[in-house]
């Protein structure tokens, strides 16, 4: 590792010095580049000089240990030995994760399609719940939502919902939303006062771009259709809805929110696109690695990986046995705690690998 960090220190003076050459200043593109990869590597470079300067410390209060003879003073280098020990072995784990390889996904912006599963109609309303839910924490976070695509019910639930959030980091903070989400409760329709037991699906797909994927238009059927949903002056007057099938996988995605047919055919090659790309990304991990599972799940879209239960006001995420008594304060957006404790176990796997 602290080889690596030499090499990660000299790259980060190296572009502190290239920065402040006036023919790369000049140059707002090689400029912009280096200012970025500099950005990248900074938190590595900042925390090493910290270790450095800790270890220069706790060496010096070494020596002193050993050439001291009065007691009381022994006793207050002692002391601050245990303190500089501590504050070493800190910075250290500290490196170990700044270290860990980056996904290169974390900064995509996401596609979430949310489906209800199991349940009906209960299902749908559940769907719709978690949509509220995730785009509230887009909004704390600072993301922007997109609709792309939602399938009504008479009720106010979803079928199926898919929308986008943009802005830093967004993957990276919802990629562990993935999976199966169960719910208990009481129906309103229910007049025994029995808990239902019903399941929402949620794909989180970070947004493909152009230039990952090239899809030949000949592999595409484009129809048109009237848009139907709860409302609207628009609906059932103009053929505006598109469908686009991509004839080789059988994937189809429908997209009917926006009232131009060209702004539903774009939003719908933004989806395919992307739906694509992970799948074939998938395809790709379970070639390299068909027997490993990672601690926080697979994101296969049939694990079920959280469970609401409005009763007992408790939501339990299955892969890390964490289980929180908070369930109106998560439904209202408030995730981080959930995904601080996924991304945490997602760290400790990988430097437990390491």
């Amino acid at each position: 590792m602290f080889d690596k960090l030499i090499v990660f220190e000299t790259k980060y003076e190296e572009l502190s010095v290239r920065l402040c050459d006036p023919a790369v200043a000049a140059d707002p593109e090689k400029y912009t580049a280096a200012l970025k990869e500099l950005k990248e590597i900074e938190p590595v470079a900042a925390a090493y000089k910290e270790y450095k300067k800790c270890c220069a410390e706790l060496e010096e209060a070494r020596q002193m240990q050993e050439a001291e003879k009065d007691p009381s003073l022994l006793e207050m280098i002692s002391e601050e030995l245990r303190d500089l020990e501590q504050k070493q072995e800190s910075l250290s784990e500290q490196l170990k994760v700044l270290m860990l390889p980056k996904d290169p996904l974390d900064n995509k912006n996401v596609i979430i399609e949310i489906r209800g599963g199991a349940g009906g109609e209960e299902a749908a309303l559940f769907a719709a719940v978690l949509y509220r839910m995730y785009t509230m924490y887009a909004a704390k976070q600072g993301f922007v939502a997109e609709m792309l695509s939602a399938n009504e019910t008479e009720l106010g639930g979803f079928k199926e919902v898919s929308f986008m959030l943009s802005g830093s980091g967004t993957y990276s903070r919802l990629k562990f939303e993935s999976g199966v989400h169960r719910v208990q409760r009481v129906p309103d329709t229910e007049t025994q006062g029995r808990i239902h037991t019903s399941t929402v699906t949620v794909a989180v797909l970070p947004e493909a771009e152009e230039v990952e994927l090239t899809i030949d238009p000949k592999d595409l059927k484009i129809d048109t259709f009237r848009s139907s949903g709860a409302g609207g002056q628009h609906i059932n007057k103009t053929e505006s809805a598109i469908r686009i099938t991509h004839i080789p996988t059988g994937t189809v995605v429908e997209c009917q929110d926006e009232r131009s047919q060209y702004k539903n055919k774009d939003k719908a090659m933004r989806v395919l696109r992307s739906r694509l790309l992970d799948a074939e990304r998938e395809r790709r991990h379970e070639e390299v690695a068909a027997d490993r599972r990672s601690q926080v799940g697979t994101g296969d879209r049939s694990e079920r990986i959280r469970t609401y239960n409005y009763p007992q006001g408790r939501v339990t995420d299955h892969r890390i046995g964490l289980t929180l008594y908070k369930i109106d304060d998560i439904l209202n957006g408030n995730l981080d705690e959930i995904i601080d404790a996924l991304t945490a176990a997602d760290r400790a796997r990988k430097l437990s690998e390491q």
